[in-house]
């Protein structure tokens, strides 16, 4: 079996041209409603007044693999097939972060350039570093400077927002360079330092104030997952092809710990990620095992077989993602079989499955909104998928989850999707409007075109 067939790779779906984006949109709209398709048929949708944001496409050459926010939600990191790293930064923000470079590229132009000197900054960076929260931007309550402004009208999903009025500058703050095969995942930290792995087999860590890479952690094969460790970010996690789970030191450049897959099956990782707040470490298989490790001395825990109930001696497929659910002793899993599972982790058990989207042969994952309240999916057949997290459906049909809302987002595979995970930094709240039910989503596809579309 090649090590390719692990790795992103796309089947041809046939579009459903049935849900074309500017049918029936209000003459009176700033941009043209996209229309939703609902797996339920029944009632209102709840993003039925999504509409087109801010096209960012132009940037990438090749498939986005991955789209990941920082944790104050004003920076967000993509990357993929050409094997760059691109910042995009909120315009109200844009100042604050530009400043920082400022401030330590002078300190960089009087250091040495080799990485080993620049990772032993990390301690003293992390310290320094801390976001501040007024400085980058406004808060909930911050007026953004084009709010007055009378936004002009599009043609549905294809047609950005006129770039001046989209919330992100329309060029990257920043591109890294360095990475010579895809880059595969993304990790931020709450200081702004930002890993990347890759098919190239290393992981390269970044910082927002630096053009240069800090330190390069070398592999034996490709690197399909990081992640940084959620209450101590000095260490990461890394997933590769190999089968070993390593967990990093940073400031030492040296792996602290590792285990290795085990099992009469495939030992590639396609997936990993921390859940309970780092307590353990979870890695997902290409035979679609799910095995957990305790994270403190990275020992085996248990694992799961995620396959349909009904065949039991079947191999599971691919593993694509693992999120933990936010404020939930929960994890959602994504995998090969177009489905996505949602377990609880205090007894293990399934709590739902979500259907409706197409991900055979890729390496689409699903996350969460902000609050946890929705599912989001991008998909092999050009739409966006949408899930409410609990819909109220009877224990006996949490199989058969298919009150999806869906939109077609793209003209190709929908490699990644997204919520901003601070919508109203992005679209501020309106006083006359409470609770606050804005959502931002993020989509990216095969073809390196990325939007922001919102659900206001």
């Amino acid at each position: 079996m090649s090590v390719f067939t692990c790795v992103p790779q796309f089947v041809s779906v046939r579009k459903d041209d049935s849900s074309s984006s500017d049918e029936d949109a209000p003459q009176d709209s700033p941009t043209p409603l996209i229309k939703i398709k609902s797996g339920h048929g029944k009632g209102p949708a709840e993003f039925e007044k999504l509409r087109i944001l801010q096209d960012l496409s132009g940037e990438h050459v090749g498939a986005v693999w991955t789209i990941k926010f920082t944790l104050c939600g004003r920076l967000m990191a993509t990357a993929g097939q050409d094997h760059m790293v691109r910042v995009w930064v909120l315009k109200e923000s844009q100042s604050y972060f530009e400043e920082m470079r400022a401030k330590y590229s002078k300190t960089g132009d009087n250091s040495t350039s080799d990485q080993e000197t620049h990772s032993d900054e990390f301690s003293e960076m992390e310290e320094t570093l801390i976001p501040n929260e007024e400085s980058a931007g406004d808060t909930v309550e911050g007026k953004p400077e084009n709010e007055d402004s009378e936004e002009p009208a599009a043609e549905g999903a294809e047609a950005p927002v006129e770039e001046d009025l989209g919330p992100y500058m329309k060029t990257p703050l920043c591109t890294y360079c360095g990475h010579t095969g895809d880059v595969l995942d993304l990790s931020w930290s709450k200081n702004y330092f930002l890993l990347s792995s890759s098919m190239d087999k290393t992981v390269r860590l970044w910082h927002i104030s630096r053009s240069e890479c800090l330190c390069c952690f070398q592999h034996i094969d490709f690197v399909t997952a990081i992640c940084f460790h959620p209450r101590d970010d000095r260490y990461f996690l890394s997933g590769s092809l190999d089968g070993k789970i390593r967990l990093w030191n940073i400031p030492d450049k040296k792996v602290a710990l590792w285990n290795e897959v085990e099992g009469t099956g495939s030992n590639l990782i396609t997936a990993a990620n921390f859940c309970l707040n780092g307590k353990f470490a979870v890695v997902g298989t290409y035979d679609g095992r799910c095995i957990f490790y305790e994270t403190e001395r990275l020992k085996y825990h248990t694992q799961w077989q995620v396959r349909a109930a009904r065949n039991k001696k079947a191999c599971g497929r691919k593993i694509s993602g693992i999120e933990p659910m936010p404020g939930e002793d929960k994890v959602l899993i994504t995998s090969n079989d177009s489905r996505i599972r949602l377990y609880d982790l205090k007894d293990n058990s399934l709590n739902c499955k979500y259907k409706g989207c197409v991900n055979t042969s890729s390496q689409i994952k699903a996350g969460f909104s902000h609050d946890g309240q929705y599912v989001i999916c991008g998909s092999e057949d050009h739409f966006v998928y949408i899930w409410r997290t609990q819909h109220g459906i009877p224990s006996s049909r949490r199989d058969k989850n298919e009150f999806y809302e869906s939109f077609s987002a793209h003209a190709v595979v929908v490699t990644a999707a997204m919520f901003a995970p601070v919508p109203w930094l992005i679209i501020p709240p309106d006083s006359s409007c409470e609770p606050f039910t804005t959502e931002v989503l993020v989509t990216a596809d095969w073809s390196g075109a990325i939007k922001l579309f919102v659900n206001r």
